[in-house]
């Protein structure tokens, strides 16, 4: 297993060099020509909403060309093209006319809905991303909708900044005075310009993106960001506090008490968990399930760790385009390993015989979902002609990395776990029939025990959860990946001590039953980011439309259930790693 990880880590870090390779480093010298890519265009408030450039009828110019683009950027929706501007390295121009253009009735209707929408415009020049609003609304203080103007920018203006023979910035900024109205359903007679002003600048090369990640180090909001991990860290400290005052005076307690009833006369009756020392290491229901649940929660938790390294050594810099989606593919199928081999392993320690089965389920358990909602949310983008729709060579790429790369490693590993041959480690004999479980108040069941469970450790995150929905489902940049981490290890103790604490008072309530309890009470935050998501929508976001709610709640899902299945993973660990320990300590007949 440690070899393998090894070599995990080793081809991770190899794709290191791959996905840095986007940044452009090129070199200029004045009147190279350097091409601005339009990427897309869409509604402002609906990310994943966005269409190709020339879906609205803007110039065409003559030979478009396509930038090939990796993997990870079609995942992005980024479909870049070669747009009608020409902005040589510095070379100036001045209200250069680059297109002249009547509109029909119906590309004016096309335009006026598009600024409707607050349509938005991105394009990329050297790799650098510039954006703009294609129009405007003149409202004027009317309250009637109908009364509304609206009007086409038809003048850009370009502002590049050069390091000798470098680029450094660009900035576009719309003319307000150079407008189309399009308010009226008539041809209207339209005159394209653009300007492009060269400027300048001592700013190193190696310091261009600081501009983009600048804003989320801003001083009051890195305040929130440290309030935010106060906030967890007070979760921590008291939540630590509580189970070493309670759980170790308690068990303690209970160490003294059954040390004294060992030694007393043998007919006294047993109370509490030590009661129920032949039943608690009893298999659970459904181990292909339960093991299969194990392996897909380690495989994730792997995948995080990973995705963690490479954005703390500066892999996901700001608008590396692709290069999370492209990380995010190419760890998940190499670890899928990991699944196989956790998963078989376990399940051979639970006394499984159908481990092939097991390991079908362990490869479907996360991928189906995932898959299903794809093809369902990959239909509507179809139907909405959005970049988010993949293209069918892409899709063949992804079967074939799951077919060859995904599917053999999962089998590997699984045939790696069922040969391992561990047995699992009980302290304690279990009995040939279980004892009865005794009635319990309604709280200890699995719901309520789940709902504080999971109330914890989301309590402890929720703060950093709006910048991270913000960044993922809006336009704001999140670079403090280091805070994040902070986060995430608070997230990861403050599920195993909530999982611990719960899994003692159910067993002192002579509970058995404890194996799929700590999984689901573990996972329970996974359903307290989804009830977040209801809340991001409709209190924090602008969000709108079918396509963009659909895309919103259909992903969300998915993540939030990875997030249950690695969350459960980690609070069972910890119940299993505790309740060995306390039935290791006593002596079990």
């Amino acid at each position: 297993m440690t070899k393998l990880l090894l070599l995990l880590g080793a081809l991770i870090l190899s794709s290191v060099g791959y996905v840095r390779s986007y940044a452009s480093d090129h070199r200029y010298k004045e009147g190279d020509i350097v091409l601005l890519y339009a990427n897309k265009v869409g509604p402002f408030h609906n990310p994943s909403e966005t269409y190709r450039y020339f879906d609205l009828p803007f110039c065409v110019p003559e030979g478009v060309k396509e930038k090939k683009e990796a993997l990870g950027e079609v995942l992005n929706g980024d479909r870049l093209v070669s747009a009608p501007y020409k902005l040589n390295f510095r070379e100036e121009k001045d209200s250069e006319v680059y297109c002249k253009k009547k509109l029909s009735k119906e590309e004016v209707r096309k335009f006026r809905q598009a600024v409707e929408k607050d349509y938005y415009f991105q394009m990329y020049y050297d790799d650098l991303p510039i954006w703009g609003f294609i129009g405007k609304v003149d409202k004027e203080i009317k309250s009637d909708p109908s009364e509304y103007k609206y009007f086409l920018y038809k003048h850009i203006e370009f502002e590049i900044l050069y390091n000798n023979d470098r680029v450094i910035e660009i900035s576009a900024r719309m003319d307000p005075h150079s407008l189309v109205d399009l308010t009226e359903d008539k041809e209207v007679d339209a005159e394209f310009m653009y300007t492009v002003k060269w400027k300048e600048t001592e700013t190193p090369f190696e310091k261009r993106m600081d501009k983009y990640s600048m804003s989320s180090s801003l001083p009051h909001h890195l305040e929130i960001h440290w309030f935010s991990i106060i906030n967890s860290c007070v979760t921590v400290l008291l939540l630590t506090g509580f189970l070493a005052t309670i759980l170790m005076r308690v068990l303690k307690n209970d160490f003294t008490k059954y040390a004294q009833d060992e030694e007393a006369a043998d007919d006294l009756e047993e109370t509490g968990w030590k009661y129920i020392h032949g039943d608690v290491f009893r298999f659970p229901t459904r181990n292909s399930l339960f093991a299969a649940s194990l392996g897909s929660g380690t495989q994730l938790f792997t995948l995080t760790i990973f995705i963690f390294m490479l954005a703390l050594v500066g892999v996901f810099y700001p608008y590396n385009r692709g290069a999370l989606f492209t990380a995010l593919v190419v760890i998940y199928a190499l670890t899928s390993g990991i699944a196989g081999y956790t998963s078989a392993s376990f399940y051979c320690q639970l006394e499984g015989k159908s481990w092939v089965r097991n390991l079908l389920l362990t490869g479907c358990l996360f991928c189906g979902p995932l898959l299903l909602t794809f093809c369902f949310l990959n239909t509507v983008a179809i139907t909405y002609t959005a970049t988010a729709a993949l293209p069918f060579g892409t899709i063949v790429v992804i079967v074939l990395i799951w077919t060859l790369v995904t599917s053999p490693l999962l089998v590997l590993g699984g045939i790696a776990g069922k040969n391992s041959k561990a047995e699992f480690q009980a302290p304690c004999r279990t009995t040939k029939y279980p004892r009865e479980i005794p009635p319990l108040p309604w709280y200890r069941s699995a719901i309520p025990q789940m709902a504080i469970a999971g109330f914890l450790p989301f309590s402890a995150i929720y703060i950093e959860l709006y910048y991270i929905f913000a960044s993922v489902w809006g336009h704001r940049i999140y670079t403090i990946y280091s805070i994040l981490f902070i986060v995430f290890i608070i997230l990861i103790i403050v599920t195993a001590f909530i999982t611990v604490a719960l899994t003692y008072f159910q067993l002192a309530a002579e509970d058995h039953q404890w194996w799929w309890r700590s999984f689901l009470c573990g996972g329970s935050t996974g359903l307290f980011i989804y009830a977040y998501c209801l809340y991001y929508y409709y209190a924090r976001s602008d969000m709108s439309g079918f396509m963009q709610t659909s895309f919103f709640f259909g992903y969300m899902a998915c993540i939030c259930y990875g997030f249950f299945l690695m969350l459960g993973t980690v609070g069972f660990r910890a119940a299993l790693f505790f309740v060995r320990h306390i039935y290791r300590s006593i002596k079990c007949e």
